[in-house]
């Protein structure tokens, strides 16, 4: 796609890398956080959860905690104003427990007090008669109905079958396997954190890091039974997200404990309760059936796949639907028959993580086709490029992929890129597994190559009214032309707030561009999540832009068509430069507020999953370089390459780091992460216990990104976010079962699997 003039004559405009403005601050530690928040006469609240996964609960007595000195506040559920549930898809999660409690954490009571410590001591008085009830733990047997309903309507939550071509379908070669995927938690470093502020108004301003301003607004009103306009939200510092923020933690409970109080109240979760206070990944367990004939060029797919969505629905629905859409990989499949469930459990719940969906699928289908790469005789890059999917290939659901899906270039450029060095002679310690502890010398350690490729969707899909507001405002300030964005796009730490000022920039050929704070006194700007905020709020921003030329350009002359605005000056393509952007102005202010939306999708049909679900997808490819010590069964990822199509690198600097962070993830899934639940207890609720890759286990990275415009999107760019977290997993397994020669049909891969 070409850009418009600007682009090439704005130095810090689209296709550069400018510097960050939140980047010093933070790397100074000086940047605000949302738990930095402070107001002079504020609450501390605090939240008294369940100990159980599973109980009634007979009676709850908050008169001790009420005597405590220093408290201002005890809240159950009998003291929410409006209705007690709430949810991102479906209301099914009560705002305080009321008669029973469905897993371990589910918040039960609040109290606000002057003193953090004060609340905590005044919680632990509150004394609650459970009646335990026995947990569901087990997802496949919840679907089979052989366990009791957790909620009406019983224990799935839903379910997506997808069908497409002959379902009789015969192979001459066919591999089947079993596969696992375990719970993942998003380990954002910044705590649940907030500040509710009661206004005189009645109503209720909160400050909070969050991942959807809008929605956290819609379910908050609902709970406290006040209009719109009387509960405001804006985005507080936010310190990581990757999904764990779309759903709500702090948000009701604060503005809860404000209103009753009349205080401001500030609710902080410390590490154990960031552990159940938000939702993580879903663990999955996955039945795979590959045919093909004997050159390895596939003839169907058949699958099962149960994901594990916890005690209530968060995202659950749109999870199982991208696991079943994209269930087959990206690859052409003639014939496919899967079926995903999500269901209800007794588990902890989970929801949005980085993937969404994808992650889990995609481990099943890579370690199949590594199968049929055996099978068949052939490398595991062969039979990827004998499948290959390109543009103008159908999806399992009939969707055409019309634009650039260049798995099979992506896999070239992989083989094409240098192997690290085959390690000769005495090595350093710290490049061997677990050589950082002296527990080895280099005795038994085995090195192993792997490949894998993902598709991941971008932006909200199945019909969903999915579209971002902006406004810009355009004048000037102190001698200069001065640009304003307000749009309630959450920017989480991913750059969101540098690509907007990029594309301004770009746009109206002015250096200075203020984002102002995101908040809900403009439209909705959707979440954060899906890959989707530089694709629909960057376009809503472009096209504010747009409408701001074209009010300017009818001011100044009926013909504007070639005049742009370029370098602070007013050009005509013809005449050259016709004068200085701020002459032009003068004392005018140019302001516009536009909604803008993607290409429309559609619902998928229930009974065999067709229909254009997606709007566009991402492709990314991996291969990893394992070192395996097979005596104490450590791992050492040694190289994780990637080669990505970004459609088009708006911030090429900030391209790179998604890709980096989320191959990290994806390395953190394959080798060490997972939230370890029993009876559906967690089990390891601390960074001490649950173990998230440092710059000690991030290998060096060779990264080639393609630019190969979608004719559909802003630019042509292709979300970034997701696609590098989702082949990266099944690549560093694939190279460890190349070291190993072990199945190794679950992730994360631990020490006794391979030994």
């Amino acid at each position: 796609m070409t850009t418009s003039t600007q682009a090439m004559s704005t130095a810090s405009g689209i296709g550069s890398s400018p510097r960050r403005p939140d980047g010093t601050v933070k790397v100074r530690g000086e940047f605000a956080y949302s738990s930095d928040l402070w107001h002079e006469d504020m609450l501390w609240g605090a939240t008294l959860r369940s100990p159980h996964p599973h109980a009634r609960v007979k009676r709850i007595d908050i008169t001790e905690a009420v005597r405590v000195q220093g408290v201002y506040a005890v809240l159950t559920h009998e003291d929410v104003p409006g209705v007690n549930r709430y949810g991102l898809e479906h209301q099914d999660q009560p705002v305080l427990a009321a008669d029973v409690v469905r897993y371990q954490g589910e918040p039960v009571a609040l109290v606000a007090a002057d003193h953090p410590e004060t609340a905590r001591r005044a919680m632990k008085r509150i004394e609650v008669d459970y009646e335990v009830l026995d947990p569901v733990t087990d997802a496949e047997q919840a679907v089979v109905g052989q366990t009791p309903a957790l909620h009406t309507g019983g224990n799935v939550v839903r379910h997506v079958p997808i069908r497409f071509g002959d379902p009789g379908a015969t192979a001459e070669v066919v591999v089947s396997g079993s596969y696992e995927v375990g719970m993942q938690d998003q380990a954002f470093l910044g705590p649940e954190s907030g500040l509710a502020v009661p206004a005189d108004d009645g109503g209720v301003d909160l400050y909070v890091a969050t991942q959807w301003l809008h929605v956290d607004q819609r379910q908050i009103v609902q709970a406290l039974g006040l209009p719109e306009e009387k509960v405001r939200l804006t985005l507080g510092g936010v310190g990581g997200a990757f999904g764990g923020r779309e759903d709500l933690s702090i948000q009701i409970h604060a503005c809860l404990l404000a209103l009753h109080t009349g205080r401001p109240v500030k609710m902080v979760y410390n590490r154990e309760e960031s552990f159940y206070g938000h939702v993580h990944r879903h663990p999955a367990r996955l039945h795979y059936e590959h045919g093909a004939d004997r050159h390895g060029r596939l003839v169907y797919v058949k699958a099962r796949i149960f994901l594990d969505g916890g005690a209530y629905a968060s995202s659950t629905p749109a999870v199982v639907a991208n696991a079943a859409t994209l269930g087959v990989g990206p690859y052409e499949v003639p014939n496919v028959a899967i079926d995903c469930w999500g269901t209800y459990t007794n588990n902890p719940p989970c929801g949005a993580m980085r993937g969404f969906g994808a992650v889990q699928a995609a481990f099943g289908y890579e370690s199949q086709m590594d199968r049929l790469a055996e099978a068949c005789g052939i490398s595991p890059v062969e039979v990827r490029l004998r499948n290959a999917m390109r543009e103008g290939s159908l999806m399992p659901t009939g969707q055409v992929v019309d634009s650039a899906a260049p798995v099979g270039e992506l896999l070239r450029r992989l083989e094409r890129m240098p192997l690290p060095s085959a390690p000769e002679g005495e090595r350093d310690l710290r490049t061997l597994p677990g050589g950082v502890s002296n527990t080895t010398h280099g005795e038994g350690v085995v090195r192993g190559v792997g490949i894998a490729v993902g598709i991941k969707n971008i932006c909200f899909s199945e019909g969903f009214d999915d579209y971002s507001t902006a406004r810009v405002r355009l004048e000037v300030v102190a001698g200069e032309a001065a640009a304003t964005v307000q749009t309630a796009a959450c920017e989480v730490g991913q750059g969101l707030v540098t690509v907007l000022q990029q594309i301004v920039r770009t746009e109206l050929g002015v250096e200075r561009v203020t984002i102002l704070p995101m908040d809900t006194t403009i439209g909705n700007a959707g979440s954060t999540s899906a890959s989707r905020q530089t694709y629909v709020t960057g376009g809503a921003v472009r096209s504010a832009c747009l409408a701001v030329r074209s009010a300017l350009f009818k001011r100044i002359t009926d013909a504007p068509g070639d005049l742009s605005l370029v370098g602070g000056k007013l050009v005509s393509a013809r005449q050259g430069v016709l004068a200085d952007l701020v002459d032009v102005l003068g004392e005018t202010v140019v302001d516009e507020t536009v909604e803008w939306r993607h290409r429309p999708t559609e619902t998928l049909d229930p009974e065999t999953g067709a229909g254009n679900a997606h709007v566009q997808y991402g492709f990314a490819a991996h291969r990893a370089v394992v070192d395996v010590d097979t005596e104490l069964g450590l791992v050492k990822v040694v190289s994780l390459d990637c080669v990505q199509d970004v459609g088009k690198a708006l911030n090429p600097q900030a391209v790179l780091g998604q890709i980096q962070g989320g191959s990290a993830q994806g390395l953190g899934l394959a080798v060490m992460e997972e939230i370890q639940t029993s009876g559906g207890k967690i089990r390891n609720p601390s960074f001490t216990d649950y173990l998230i890759p440092t710059v000690l286990d991030m290998p060096p990275m060779n990264i080639d990104v393609l630019e190969l415009a979608d004719p559909h999107a802003p630019y042509g760019l292709r979300g970034v976010g997701e696609p590098p977290t989702i082949s990266s997993t099944p690549a560093i397994v694939a190279a460890i079962r190349a070291a190993t020669g072990r199945a190794l049909t679950r992730v994360p891969v631990r020490p006794e699997h391979l030994i």
